[in-house]
Parts: C-alpha cells; sequence; structure tokens
C-alpha cells in the first residue's frame, strides 16, 4: 500500500481534506451516514476509502550535453529544471541506449524523449527522428508541444492518412521529424522506402509513445512491423535508438524488449510531483426490485450511480469528470445528473455537459478550457478520450466501471488532483468480476504493477504476411530469418509461402515475385488475419467502419446495436461470404450481448504438470463455436429478449490453457457428479473475467469452455482460450500467473454478497447456455481443491 493510508479495514487518519469532505457529500446525497471509518455499516455500497498523500518532485539539473537554446525553450515553457526520471530515460537514449519510461499519469514522459532528440537536431542538422503513436489525435497533439517550443530548423510534421499530397511530398524532402503512427509506417513508408531514403539514412532516434497500447495481436502486428522497419534502417546503413513511453505495466523492460527485438533498459522511478488523493471504491447495491437471467441479482446500473454522484459533487462546486463506457452512456449520465441538478439548483443546469467524439479540435478545446477555468463544473465522457484530452487538476473523477487496465484507470483519476488540495477519485463497480474483486482488493489497484502486456510475433497468422511484406521491401536472407523474425517458425513459415506461390526462393534468399503489387495493402495490422466485414449504412451506401471478420458473427449479428463514433446502429442483414453488413440508424433503449456455444479440442500439448489430483496444461486448441442468440439488456441489465439466431459454426486454430481434476478429489471434496458441470462452469466464468487483471486484454478477447468429461483428458476439465487465430499470449501469460490468476478469481466469487450466482461474479454476458448450470459454492470448492494442488509439489 505503501504511503497510502486505508479506512474501513485499515488505520484513521486525521484532518479530512477537500477530498474526503466531497465523498461525505456523495453519502449524505445516497441518505447514507457520512462516516468513513473502518465501523462503518459493512453493508454500504463504500467498500474501502484509501488516502492517498501528496508526493514531492525531485529535480535534478539540466544535463550538461543539453545545447543551450534548447535548454532556454524548455525553461520558457515553464520547465525550469527536469525531474530525475526525466533526466535517466533522455541520458540513456542520448548515450544511444534503448530504453522505455514507464512512469505514471502527467509525469512528463514527453520531455523524456523530446531532449535527446531536440540536441541531436541542434548538433546535427542532418538528423532526423519519427515519432510513432496509436492514434492521429495524440501525434497532433505531441506535435503542437514541439511546435511551442518555438526552436528553429526542428521541421516537424505529421504523416497520417489525413495529409494530403503536398504535405506527404514536403514531409518526404524536408521533414525532419514525422509524427505518424504504426498504419502509415506499413501502407506507406516501408513499402516505398526507396522514396524515403534521405530521411532514412539520417534517423536518429524512433519514439514510440503509449507502447503499452500495442499488445496481443494488434501488438504482435506492430512488433513485426518495427523489426521490418528497422531491417530497412539496416539497408540504409543506420542503427536509431529507441525510446518508448509507457504506462506503469509489469515488466516493462521485458515488453518493450519483445516488441522491439532489442535489448531495452527500463526506467520506473517516478520522480514527479502527485496531488494528495482521496480514492473511494464503491459498489452500487444490489436490487431487489429487479432480476437478470435466471433471477439472479441485479446491481444498480453503474451510469446510474455516476449520475447521481456528478449531481452532488457539481452541487457542492467540484469540477468533476464522470467517465462512463460509451458515447449515449455519456450523454445519459450527463442528463440524469442535469435533471437531479435541476431539482436542487436550476442555475447551474449550464455547467453539466457530455463530453464526446466528433468534437472538431477547436470544439474540443474550448470544451476543455471552459471545464479548467470552471464554466462548466461536470462533464461526463467516454473512456475512449483519455488520452487526447488536455484537462488536469479537477476536485474530482468518477470511473464508471473499471476501464479494463491500470494503466487506463490512474490515466482517468490522474485528471483529479491540485497541488495543494487533495482531489477525490471515485471507482463505481459494474455487474462484473473484475470490478468486483478491485473494490474488495485495493492493493490490487494500489500495489506493484500485476497486468503485463502480452504479445507474441511469432503467431503464424501475423507472421506470415509480414514476410510477404518484408520480402516485398528487401529480399528475406538467412541472416534476416535467424536474427530479426524468429528463426525456425518463420523459416518453416517461408517454406509454405514458397509452396502457395506468394514468394519464390532463390540461392540468395526469398523474393516477392511482383514489382507492381505490394502486399501491405492487404494486411491489416489491427485484425485477426481472418479479413474484414464492411459495415454499411443501407440508405446512403456508406461504409461506416469495418470489424474482425471472426468477430463479426458475434457483434454484427442481424439485431446487433453497432456503434460507430459514438452513433448508434441497428444490424439489418450480415452477409459473411461478401464481407458486408448493412445498417440503419437508431437510437435503441437496449444493448445487445451474443451468446455462443463453444467445443475445444486439444491439437497439441506445449507443457504439462501434474500436481496430485489436478493436472494442468498449455499448448496449442481447436475451437469450434457458434452463435446461437442474442439478449436485449436495459440499460440497468434486465434481459428485454432472447433472440435466436442461426449463425455458422467457426473454427479457430488458437492457444489454450487448462486443468483437469481427478473424479475421486472432487467427490471427496463435496462435489457431487450432479454438482460438477454447474462448479466447472461458474469457475470458468470467473476466471474468464479475471483474467484480464493479469494480462492486458478485454474478456471479449477470450473464451473458454467446461466439461464433467473432455473427450482427451477423461475428466473434469476446464479450459480458457485465445480469441485470436494462434493465439495472443493471454493463455500463456495466465499459466504463468495461474496461481495469482485463480486466487483472483475465487476471491471474486467469494468476495460477492449474492447466494447463488450474479454477472458480478460467475454469470457470463456471452453464455450460449443461458448461464446454466451454474454453482457458485460450487466453483469455490473447485478452485480451492485445484489452488491447493498447485501449492504442492509436481508429479
Amino acid at each position: 500500500m505503501g504511503a497510502a493510508d486505508r479506512r474501513a479495514g485499515g488505520s484513521p487518519v486525521a484532518a479530512p481534506g477537500r477530498g474526503e469532505v466531497l465523498l461525505r457529500r456523495i453519502l449524505a446525497g445516497s441518505g447514507l451516514d457520512t462516516s468513513i471509518e473502518p465501523d462503518a455499516d459493512p453493508e454500504r455500497p463504500l467498500r474501502h476509502v484509501v488516502r492517498m498523500p501528496p508526493r514531492a518532485a525531485e529535480h535534478v539539473a539540466w544535463p550538461e550535453w543539453v545545447p543551450v537554446d534548447v535548454r532556454a525553450a524548455f525553461v520558457t515553457a515553464g520547465v525550469e529544471r527536469p525531474w530525475r526520471h526525466q533526466v535517466e530515460a533522455a541520458a540513456l537514449a542520448h548515450a544511444g541506449h534503448d530504453v522505455v519510461l514507464a512512469t505514471g499519469t502527467a509525469s512528463g514522459k514527453s520531455l523524456a524523449y523530446q531532449l535527446p532528440v531536440l540536441s541531436a537536431f541542434a548538433m546535427d542538422p542532418r538528423a532526423t527522428a519519427l515519432y510513432l503513436s496509436p492514434t492521429k489525435a495524440l501525434a497532433g497533439d505531441q506535435l503542437r508541444a514541439v511546435e511551442q517550443l518555438g526552436l528553429t530548423d526542428v521541421r516537424a510534421t505529421t504523416l497520417d492518412g489525413d495529409t494530403p499530397t503536398e504535405g506527404r511530398d514536403w514531409a518526404r524532402r524536408h521533414g525532419r521529424w514525422l509524427f505518424s503512427n504504426p498504419d502509415m509506417l506499413h501502407r506507406s513508408v516501408l513499402p516505398r522506402h526507396s522514396r524515403w531514403a534521405a530521411f532514412l539514412r539520417r534517423l536518429t532516434y524512433i519514439v514510440i509513445d503509449e507502447c503499452h497500447t500495442y499488445r496481443g495481436v494488434f501488438g504482435s502486428h506492430v512488433a513485426l512491423l518495427l523489426r521490418r522497419l528497422l531491417r530497412v534502417c539496416a539497408r540504409y546503413g543506420t542503427r536509431p535508438t529507441i525510446v518508448l513511453a509507457s504506462a506503469t505495466v509489469a515488466e516493462p523492460a521485458d515488453f518493450a524488449t519483445r516488441l522491439t527485438g532489442r535489448a531495452v533498459a527500463a526506467v520506473t522511478a517516478d520522480a514527479s510531483p502527485n496531488a494528495g488523493r482521496t480514492l473511494a471504491l464503491w459498489e452500487p447495491p444490489l436490487l431487489a426490485e429487479i432480476t437478470g437471467e435466471n433471477g439472479a441479482p441485479v446491481r444498480r446500473a453503474a451510469g446510474t450511480e455516476a449520475a447521481r454522484m456528478l449531481a452532488d459533487l457539481v452541487l457542492e462546486g467540484a469540477r468533476t469528470l464522470a467517465f462512463v463506457r460509451s458515447r449515449r452512456g455519456a450523454e445519459i449520465t450527463a442528463l440524469g445528473a442535469q435533471r437531479i441538478v435541476a431539482a436542487v439548483e436550476p442555475a447551474l443546469v449550464p455547467r453539466v455537459s457530455p463530453y464526446r467524439g466528433g468534437y472538431l479540435p477547436e470544439e474540443r478545446r474550448a470544451l476543455e478550457a471552459a471545464l479548467a477555468g470552471g464554466e462548466l463544473l461536470g462533464v461526463a465522457t467516454t473512456n475512449a478520450l483519455e488520452l487526447g484530452m488536455d484537462i488536469a487538476g479537477l476536485d474530482a473523477v468518477v470511473v464508471a466501471g473499471f476501464p479494463g487496465t491500470r494503466a487506463s484507470f490512474w490515466q482517468q483519476a490522474g485528471r483529479a488532483g491540485r497541488a495543494k488540495d487533495e482531489a477525490l477519485v471515485v471507482l463505481v463497480a459494474r455487474d462484473d468480476p473484475m470490478d468486483t474483486y478491485l473494490v474488495h482488493h485495493p492493493e490490487a489497484l494500489l500495489g506493484a504493477p500485476i497486468e503485463g502486456c502480452v504479445l507474441d510475433p511469432t503467431n503464424p497468422y501475423v507472421l506470415a504476411p509480414h514476410l510477404a511484406c518484408a520480402a516485398a521491401e528487401l529480399p528475406l536472407t538467412n541472416d534476416d530469418v535467424d536474427n530479426v523474425f524468429g528463426g525456425r517458425p518463420a523459416a518453416e513459415l517461408l517454406d509454405e509461402l514458397v509452396r502457395d506461390g506468394v514468394l519464390r526462393k532463390r540461392p540468395t534468399g526469398w523474393f516477392w515475385p511482383s514489382t507492381r503489387e505490394q502486399p501491405a495493402g492487404s494486411v491489416d495490422i489491427r485484425g485477426s488475419g481472418i479479413g474484414q466485414v464492411a459495415m454499411v449504412e443501407t440508405g446512403t451506401g456508406r461504409m461506416l467502419g469495418t470489424v474482425d471478420g471472426g468477430s463479426a458473427p458475434a457483434t454484427a449479428h442481424p439485431g446487433a446495436v453497432y456503434i460507430h463514433r459514438g452513433e448508434s446502429y441497428l444490424v439489418d442483414s450480415l452477409d459473411l461470404e461478401a464481407g458486408v453488413a448493412l445498417v440503419h440508424p437508431a437510437e435503441p433503449e437496449w444493448r445487445t450481448d451474443a451468446r455462443s456455444t463453444a467445443d475445444v479440442e486439444v491439437a497439441r500439448v506445449v507443457q504439462t504438470e501434474r500436481y496430485g489430483a489436478v493436472r494442468l496444461s498449455f499448448g496449442e486448441v481447436t475451437v469450434t463455436s457458434q452463435v446461437v442468440a442474442y439478449q436485449r439488456r436495459a440499460p440497468e441489465g434486465t434481459v428485454l429478449e432472447t433472440v435466436p439466431l442461426d449463425m455458422p459454426e467457426q473454427t479457430l486454430h488458437t492457444r489454450g490453457v487448462w486443468y483437469d481434476i481427478d473424479d475421486a478429489a472432487l467427490a471427496m471434496a463435496g462435489i457431487t457428479p450432479a454438482r460438477v458441470p454447474g462448479a466447472l462452469h461458474a469457475a470458468e466464468h470467473a476466471a474468464i473475467g479475471l483474467l484480464p487483471l493479469f494480462a492486458i486484454c478485454d474478456r471479449w478477447d477470450i473464451g473458454g469452455m467446461s466439461t464433467a468429461l473432455h473427450p482427451y483428458t477423461g475428466r473434469p476439465t476446464v479450459f480458457v482460450h485465445d480469441g485470436h487465430p494462434g493465439g495472443a499470449g493471454f493463455a500463456e501469460r495466465g499459466h504463468a500467473l495461474v496461481r495469482r490468476w485463480l486466487a483472483a478469481t475465487m476471491a471474486a466469487i467469494r468476495d460477492c454478497e449474492c447466494r447463488t450466482g450474479c454477472p458480478s461474479c460467475v454469470q457470463s454476458p456471452k453464455c450460449g447456455n443461458g448461464n446454466a448450470p451454474l454453482d457458485k459454492a460450487g466453483a469455490v470448492v473447485v478452485l480451492d481443491l485445484v489452488l491447493a494442488a498447485l501449492r504442492g509439489p509436481v508429479g
């Protein structure tokens, strides 16, 4: 817990600050006792309160190698002295060492790469640099920050899909610091690298911002894209230094090394100042008047709680940001807050607003200025805008539902806090096992990072197309295969590509056979490799966007609600063969969740260990799944209707982790044969919900199956598998941390106060079996048995 003090389960703290005052206002607004002492009513929604005292900055002197004019530009911009971590990372980069800076929100990571790049520019008028960002908005913000320094001959410019032809020509001929993204590098720069030869020959630095977003299949694509870039740079005689910026994650050096293919040093000690904060963990109550699937209890919706909190805080005069999960949710939350405020103080209603996507840059900045200046007091926004917002120093932040990663949570929480007065941050739990676990275990948010960024550049579905792209850029050699693309897996795929006529093999290497066509245009680095389905508006023929072909049956089936840039559409039809889904605009008062069934076959066991009555395995699996229905759900979770679907079966070759248990051990633990299916099923659901705590992913990126008798193991078995062809590294991460993962799973089930199971613990929103059978108590027994066995010796 470090310097933080815990209430409602820890030692009391004197002298309440602004954050605690605001929290008491929320409690009073809910008609609850305003005490936040350890003896507070355990049935109240306030589960934990943690006071995080302010942290002083640790400044250091400017490095001697920084040119005078560069230093003066930063001082003029308000940076009198840098923080220690900024200089440590910048010094490593200046010395030619690849480095990743992994520190918290608002810790000034930009200066750590601006300093060496701008210093190199001042010392060498020919030097160039490439900045890569996951979003165009972030790249634009960073470009403006560099331009505002006012240094001469930097010649910084954007290079993205919106850059006109003349702008791209100027960037190629004159640009020194290009602000771009992986998609542009993949589709435009590398396939035509000879046109960029002058820039690449002088490339001194590659900056990879927000590198923790490059995970899973997308991260595997970017890892191979970086290998292609570095290979082309070597062709032009350069070895640029790589500087990466990351949120706080587990093992940042190992992750950055996997991402870049080169040894990377990590700087993780954050020396920036941190405003004091009161962190409240809030679990909405179960509603007696509403039931969900199979009569399960349902919690009050996190968005409903957030609207009431936002109103209470606005009435208190606190500048507040409420993060919700969708644009429609942001609008509903803002509207709910306005209604509550109107009943008490109508004059404040115009000072509450939603903050949505689709704003022009000047509109966004005006809204940011209105919030920063106090014209707006309360804003509800989507968490998708967390990277692009220039808002900090607020009195309070309400997070309606854990946003999926600790990095995202602290990115949002970091908007609250001013130097002289503490702020309030409230995490409101959704009906989800992850949220249930976190509100009962604050150490998972405040302790050492446990979530890791996983990726697998050897995934054949990802590696094969990049080998074709690399061969089209420069003929592949044996040295490339061994030292750049991973050795044997790449060699085996190259043989397949030659057999299929994609590449040609000559004594000197592998060649792309066409001089006119380039493969990069047909390789989607943000997809799974299955292909894309175009989402087309029926009335206009306008293509709104695409969804991955593998997930289309679950997300673009007839009747599905499709969200594009915050606008809602209903799907009319889906043609998987043609790759087209037709949609029409709509504002339904429900959301849709697809339900699917799955069967898992073991294709190859990579690793297996026996622990007494339990066997733990990891390997390659074949998943046959089918979307069989979808449910319309009201905002608070009530099931309005279950609609059958007749979608085709899909086969997925991926990776999974599984455990199987001896029948006799289950019987001795009190699980009769009749209870085994429900106990395993409940344990499987909860495990899927908790894996994202350890491997940064979404529960929709993974799947699972449980059975009382699996034909391969011959025993009761629980599988959890990746939802992408070839695997994305999630199941492998779960296998590596299986004891911590399953312990958290068991804790989440035990911590939920429902009697027989609900969406907060063992029910799944995508279960094709209608969340039946489920045995909550049996799941705890199964997990306890498995964990006890895993603590014992192998054999």
